[in-house]
């Protein structure tokens, strides 16, 4: 593999790490409140558990929490 290949593939896990950290963070502050009831009361090493996975499945974490909220919003109509 040549070595620029090489330097984006690394920067776009790179990427991917960061937004998946930022979303994990959002999640285990907020938005654990609104998607799942039995997490509001877990423990601190319960959400530091799972903040590797939610990390690492970022994109489904978000695709959920949009789909959440329109649910959310669909029901006070």
């Amino acid at each position: 593999m040549s070595d620029p290949i090489a330097r984006l593939l690394i920067a776009a896990l790179g990427l991917y790490a960061a937004v998946g950290g930022v979303v994990a963070a959002w999640f285990l502050v907020r938005g654990s409140r609104r998607m799942d009831a039995g997490v509001r009361t877990a423990s601190v090493w319960f959400k530091l558990l799972i903040a590797p996975g939610l990390a690492a499945l970022w994109p489904w974490v978000v695709a959920r929490a949009g789909s959440k909220a329109t649910q959310d919003d669909s029901h006070d109509a």
